[in-house]
């Protein structure tokens, strides 16, 4: 097996492990490590990722779809409405240019880590009615959370959760099995968008995904083990973005002075 090969299966279960143990930050890591280990082109490294986030986010779904965890009518609604902003916002991204994109994602990762430090807290929501204002908010939310997805080439899990949740009143387990559709259908369609302009590794994006399922299931075995310590696995993680994010900030940040 070739240093290359070791290196995307390597990556992929790494994304994978960390989606089982914490539930979360799998895109991020996943256009990152496309980014560190060989793919020199920013927009190849977000078109493949959103592929591989897709492919998980639709097997994750599967797993809340069978306990019972998704609704299904606000699933197929904010999934269709987010589809066309992702479409939008990945075509603007394919227009920026690819160091100017990365700086915006290490940006992004900021954020990701700060979220990801804040403690999560079950809040007792209640479901709203059905009517023109939540219909217009789902609409609203769908389509920025697409297009934030799309732009960036992530599952946007960390908008679309929120977002279900101050449209609808749904529960927070509801609307993190709910977002996994949407997750899904982002991802596939910022994936065939760049994939349209040959900004996908379709055999790099198999490595990454065969690598994740298998990194998946070891991280979802050692969850139920460290669930007590979820919080400072939570805290190491956002560290880890943190670090990440400022080299990643630094190093472009010297790259677009230079232009």
């Amino acid at each position: 097996m070739s240093t290359s090969i070791l290196s995307a299966v390597g990556s992929g279960g790494i994304v994978g492990f960390m989606l089982g143990l914490l539930g979360g930050g799998g895109s991020i890591l996943a256009t990152l490590l496309l980014y560190i280990v060989g793919v020199t082109q920013p927009h190849v490294a977000i078109g493949t990722g959103a592929l591989a986030v897709s492919v998980n986010a639709f097997a994750n779904f599967a797993t809340h779809a069978i306990r019972g965890h998704v609704w299904w009518r606000c699933a197929a609604v904010f999934s269709a409405l987010g589809v066309l902003g992702a479409l939008g916002g990945s075509s603007l991204g394919k227009a920026v240019d690819g160091d100017r994109l990365i700086f915006l994602f290490g940006i992004l990762m900021v954020v990701v880590g700060v979220l990801m430090l804040k403690p999560k807290k079950s809040v007792a929501v209640d479901c709203g009615p059905v009517d023109l204002r939540m219909c217009l908010a789902t609409a609203a939310a769908a389509l920025a959370a697409g297009a934030a997805s799309g732009f960036f080439g992530v599952g946007g899990g960390f908008l679309i959760v929120p977002g279900l949740m101050l449209a609808t009143g749904m529960p927070m387990i509801n609307a993190i099995g709910t977002s996994l559709l949407s997750v899904g259908a982002f991802g596939l369609a910022t994936a065939l968008n760049y994939a349209s302009s040959g900004l996908v590794d379709w055999w790099l994006a198999v490595e990454f995904i065969g690598g994740g399922i298998v990194g998946g299931v070891l991280g979802m075995l050692l969850a139920t083990r460290l669930s007590a310590y979820k919080n400072i696995l939570h805290r190491l993680f956002a560290a880890l973005i943190f670090a990440v994010a400022a080299y990643i900030l630094y190093r472009n940040w010297g790259t677009l002075l230079t232009r």
